[in-house]
């Protein structure tokens, strides 16, 4: 793999090849898979941050309805929890640091799929509070099922993102095209 540095005009060659590695390679499905990826995952985030922004305390109260983390680092994770999401939504819409922004999509996502997992496993009837809410559900069971699935599906896009993160529609081309990497010739064909 070569880095290409931006080239100098009217270099024709050069050129081409720089307009290349402007573009990257978004040809076939894969980038119009990760703008849909990073359309589900960012517009999940950003409603899930929406819903919980103007209820600063049941965002709080349903970190602390999972009986994990010590009571002093509740109240602070409650209140930040809602302002990353929304930060990672528009982020990943914006198609902004795309990479960065899914890995910790999936970072934070693991960690959901877990904190789930633990309290369904200790028998634990607490909304997950994932857009808002908290307090018991009418089948936990069901409920958790569904939430570990939904955010295996979240982690998976996130994931895609990270091992692709060159997507349609995205500002990252734009507001970083100083470097790109493109194959050397002798490793294409």
């Amino acid at each position: 793999m070569t880095v290409l540095h931006s080239p100098a005009p009217g270099h024709d060659e050069r050129s081409r090849r720089g307009a290349r590695a402007l573009l990257g390679r978004l040809d076939g499905p894969a980038p119009w898979i990760g703008l849909g990826a990073r359309l589900v995952v960012g517009g999940v985030w950003v409603v899930a941050a929406l819903l919980k922004l103007p209820d600063p305390q049941g965002s709080v109260q349903a970190v602390r309805n999972y009986q994990v983390l010590p009571e002093s680092v509740v109240p602070m994770l409650g209140h930040l929890l809602p302002a990353v999401e929304l930060a990672l939504g528009l982020l990943l819409l914006l198609g902004l640091l795309t990479r960065q922004a899914a890995v910790v999509s999936a970072v934070l996502l693991a960690v959901f799929v877990v904190a789930i997992a633990q309290v369904w496993a200790r028998g634990i009837n607490t909304n997950c509070g994932c857009f808002g809410g908290e307090g018991p559900v009418a089948h936990p069971q069901l409920a958790y099922f569904t939430e570990i699935l939904r955010d295996l599906g979240l982690l998976a896009l996130s994931v895609w993102l990270v091992v692709r993160p060159r997507t349609r529609l995205a500002l990252d081309p734009v507001l970083f095209p100083a470097t790109a990497v493109v194959p050397d010739e002798s490793e294409e064909g």
